[in-house]
């Protein structure tokens, strides 16, 4: 086995007190001190608007982690160890006057520092500007932000070009966590690495894709946010764009991060825009109403707490994207994402064609086609559904699908799955860039969702749909005027 290299590096944290670091970031740091993969010298510093010592800092520490670590109590002597390692600065992010203390923290300039910004896209620019003039950034900074950045591409390009005023290319780590799954990573390695796979794909063997994130939550308390956002700018642009680019791009020469963006870039570039006049059969918004959820009652989005009550903001949206390339030309992409759905559900299908020629039962054609099914959440895994013979004397050649199924959680057993922070934060430390997003995919991607609003300028306001349901019938209808149906309503 080979040793794994366990890299030092000093961690400035911003917005430790924020709902992101409580849930994701600090129980990501806990799982990597408990794999013992952070180097002895690793430190955090943890930069927080409020006042407290390091003692009631560690308390809020411990609350965070249990509450929000999966079906793992907290290991005390790990705690211990993770705590031993942190510091606490009380500091306003948009000022200058206490940054020095941040360049202070710093023992060992030859360690890579990572500044992690958990903090509204809009004061990134302010954080860089302050570490700059304050003498904290040096070759070795890396900076992770998180996505979206901006609202448009022209929001997005104001936030990049600040922040290329104190970084280079090479030193920011664009997140989004969806590219840290298991399951999203092994997307690489079953399309190229497999030939059974490999060779089929594209539009001769695969008549159209679907995917699927959908969200039983409502806003959870984000009414402000999401009013301005919405389900458009706040998944589609970055969550399903990165993985129809995963699905669709061609093979990378390598598996370096640029090799890799590059391919990702070209189906961003490809991709058919939604014009106008395509909006009606190409595109459906939806916004929920009341509806049960778990057997208990919960309020449409008009009804949430600080809502507006003529707010015409998507929380559904779904899609027929064409990409204009030799790989993809005539398969079709529905996208479609929303809250308040029936499940929780995050998943790809990919749909190959039948066979040119059917000699089995005539009633049974509609099975002939197998199915590709990529499962994000909520078990990660990877099934392929094939026909077979039915069991038995009297069943003759009737057939039956099944799969042919990769649990993650079933086939690892004795291994735990890595939360998707942990990956990124690992690979941030060993800057790695390949999981990141590039400037120039932010901007094609802006660039396409631009277009798609205002492809939707003239449509009527979003259709309703219960709490509850898979959306309106409208997303239904889209897909039935294909002879198609989504993967959950076969």
């Amino acid at each position: 086995m080979a040793r794994i290299e366990k890299p030092n590096c000093d961690i400035a944290m911003f917005g430790a007190l924020g709902d992101l670091a409580r849930r994701k970031l600090f129980p990501a740091l806990y799982q990597l001190e408990r794999a013992g993969l952070l180097g002895e010298q690793t430190r955090v510093l943890a930069l927080g608007l409020d006042e407290m010592d390091l003692s009631a800092f560690g308390q809020q520490l411990r609350q965070g982690l249990e509450k929000h670590l999966k079906a793992t109590p907290v290991d005390d002597e790990v705690f211990q160890r993770l705590v031993s390692r942190i510091h606490y600065l009380a500091l306003d992010f948009t000022t200058p006057e206490k940054y020095p203390a941040l360049r202070d923290w710093r023992l060992n300039r030859d360690v890579p520092l990572i500044v992690y910004m958990a903090t509204p896209p809009s004061i990134y620019g302010d954080i860089g500007e302050n570490l700059h003039n304050s003498g904290v950034i040096s070759a070795n900074t890396r900076v992770v932000v998180e996505k979206p950045i901006g609202h448009d591409l022209e929001s997005s390009r104001l936030i990049n070009d600040r922040l290329a005023q104190f970084f280079s290319e090479s030193q920011l780590f664009r997140i989004d966590h969806y590219l840290g799954k298991e399951t999203v990573q092994n997307l690489i390695a079953l399309r190229f690495a497999n030939n059974l796979f490999a060779s089929q794909w594209n539009n001769t063997s695969i008549s159209h894709v679907e995917i699927t994130v959908a969200e039983k939550v409502g806003i959870e308390g984000r009414w402000g946010y999401f009013d301005q956002a919405g389900q458009l700018r706040d998944m589609v642009q970055n969550h399903l764009l990165q993985l129809l680019c995963l699905i669709a791009m061609d093979p990378p020469s390598d598996l370096s991060a640029d090799s890799i963006r590059d391919e990702k870039v070209k189906v961003l570039k490809a991709l058919n825009r939604i014009t106008p006049e395509r909006a009606d059969t190409h595109l459906v918004r939806g916004q929920y109403t009341a509806g049960i959820i778990d057997g208990r009652p919960v309020p449409g989005y008009l009804e949430e707490p600080g809502a507006v009550a003529d707010s015409s903001t998507e929380t559904f949206v779904s899609m027929k994207v064409e990409i204009c390339n030799w790989r993809w030309a005539g398969v079709p992409f529905y996208l479609r994402t929303g809250k308040r759905m029936a499940e929780k559900l995050s998943q790809i299908i990919i749909h190959f064609k039948p066979a040119p020629f059917y000699i089995f039962d005539p009633d049974q054609k509609h099975l002939a086609n197998n199915l590709l099914i990529i499962r994000l959440q909520p078990d990660e895994g990877i099934s392929l559904q094939v026909l077979t013979k039915d069991q038995g004397l009297d069943k003759g050649m009737r057939l039956r699908p099944g799969p042919l199924q990769l649990s993650f959680s079933e086939a690892f057993k004795r291994e735990r799955i890595p939360d998707a922070y942990e990956r990124l934060l690992w690979e941030v430390m060993n800057g790695n860039q390949y999981l990141f997003v590039r400037r120039d995919e932010v901007e094609y991607a802006w660039q396409w969702i631009d277009q798609v609003i205002e492809g939707w300028a003239d449509m009527p306001p979003p259709r309703r749909y219960p709490a509850g349901s898979w959306g309106p019938v409208a997303s239904i209808a889209m897909i039935a005027r294909d002879g198609r149906s989504w993967y959950e309503e076969l």
